[in-house]
């Protein structure tokens, strides 16, 4: 591969930290925003959460429809918390990637 071309796959690949390393600020800003804690963090993740295993031992909820819509929901709060688990994650990752991507790109521009 051409230093030029080495040079625009570097770019990419910071540009693309770059937008996970955004994404990852958005999620910490958020964590400290006091609605956000208050009707995710408290609100969903704990309080729905636990309403939900609650309501699954209900003698009233043991349908196979009820069960159903009872793990569904619990499922759901189990795939956000993921997602945003996923957004830290990559964030972290790209910081790392990014500082090594900016020092070869830099080893290349004195190269060529």
């Amino acid at each position: 591969m051409s230093n030029e071309q080495d040079l625009e796959q570097i770019e990419l690949s910071i540009e693309q930290a770059k937008s996970h390393i955004d994404k990852m600020h958005s999620m910490q800003k958020l964590t400290t925003n006091p609605d956000f804690i208050k009707i995710m963090l408290e609100g969903y993740f704990e309080k729905e959460a636990s309403r939900l295993v609650l309501l699954k031992a209900d003698s009233n909820m043991q349908t196979a429809e009820n069960q159903l819509q009872i793990t569904k929901s619990i499922d759901a709060i189990g795939y956000v918390r993921q997602y945003f688990n996923v957004i830290m994650q990559f964030g972290r990752m790209s910081q790392s990637a990014m500082e090594n991507d900016q020092r070869t790109r830099e080893e290349l521009l004195a190269e060529g």
